[in-house]
């Protein structure tokens, strides 16, 4: 049974940092780069920030509008398995199915759709960064 403060909610990558436990010659720069592309198996450490919010509900009608099945199914995932990542592979895929929404301004959804496609554009110029969706529950992250 959903509460009514069930939430979808989205972050996406602020900063990336080296955890300073980690040994890393000072003077290899290739290295950190390295590092930085295999992720914290290293000791790479994710910053995220909240970047969109959407309560359960409203989000269940928001992705129910998109026409395409498979932005459908990936979107309905946070929901089936409580959490998603979404990176610069999914721009395409997405793009195309939120952008009807973000041109009818009589659609409920486009402020959420405009902020999709604000989160998408900010990847396609940086693919380093991804969005992270989980669902919330009334009782924490589920």
């Amino acid at each position: 049974m959903a509460d009514i403060s069930d939430e979808i909610v989205f972050w996406t990558l602020r900063q990336k940092f080296v955890d300073s436990g980690t040994a890393m010659p000072e003077k290899s720069s290739q290295v950190m780069y390295y590092s930085l592309a295999i992720g914290h198996h290293v000791g790479v450490i994710d910053c995220l920030r909240v970047a969109l919010r959407c309560p359960l509900a409203e989000y269940h009608q928001w992705i129910a509008s998109l026409e395409d099945e498979q932005a459908q199914r990936k979107m309905q995932g946070v929901v089936t398995f409580g959490e998603i990542i979404i990176d610069s592979t999914h721009i395409s895929l997405l793009a195309k199915a939120f952008t009807p929404l973000t041109k009818n301004a009589e659609s409920p959804w486009k402020r959420l759709s405009d902020q999709m496609m604000k989160l998408l554009d900010d990847i396609a110029h940086e693919p380093a960064i991804y969005l992270l969706a989980r669902k919330i529950t009334g009782s924490g992250i589920r």
